[in-house]
């Protein structure tokens, strides 16, 4: 067996990758899965969103559809990667690391247009912060490792075109 072939499979560090990419859509639709669906049906997104209401700001509509939205493109994003992952596709250490770095762009970005809304609570509270470091760690960790890793670039090959393998230098099966 050739090095190449010893550092092809889901094995190593990616089996950490596997097993966030099957507690991410898991973990996002427990916890946002309610709030969105109550928000939605229980009158508070028309409480929120009609002018002439004692919590009405012009920026909820907004900035609830963009995070519901957001929320379900991340959800959506997660399956497509689980598969992408489990088929070895090779557009999945790409689309993995925008992913990744999504959530370092989306949530400053929203919690500034959060904190334009006098609410009464702070929207950079510690859930939320936590929220902000644990995805800036997981971009500066998995990103680099997506693009230098040996196993990534052996593993995730499948679906590549044949004449782009040889184009790029790399022997195929």
């Amino acid at each position: 067996m050739s090095y190449n072939e010893n550092l092809k499979g889901l094995n190593g560090w990616l089996v950490l990758v596997g097993i966030a990419l099957v507690i991410f859509p898991i973990r996002l639709g427990y916890l946002s899965g309610p709030l969105f669906y109550n928000m939605f049906t229980d009158g508070s997104f028309e409480y929120l969103t009609t002018p002439g209401t004692e919590s009405y700001h012009p920026l909820w509509k907004p900035l609830l559809i963009f995070e519901a939205s957001y929320n379900a493109l991340l959800f959506i994003s997660s399956l497509v990667l689980a598969y992408l992952f489990g088929t070895k596709h090779y557009l999945f250490p790409k689309g993995y690391s925008v992913f990744l770095f999504l959530p370092v762009v989306i949530l400053p970005l929203d919690l500034y247009l959060a904190s334009l809304i006098p609410m009464g609570e702070d929207p950079f509270d510690p859930a939320t912060l936590k929220e902000m470091v644990r995805s800036v760690i997981a971009a500066l960790i998995w990103i680099p490792y997506m693009f230098v890793s040996k196993r990534v670039k052996a593993t995730f090959v499948e679906g590549k075109s044949q004449k782009n393998t040889i184009e790029s230098g790399q022997e195929t099966n």
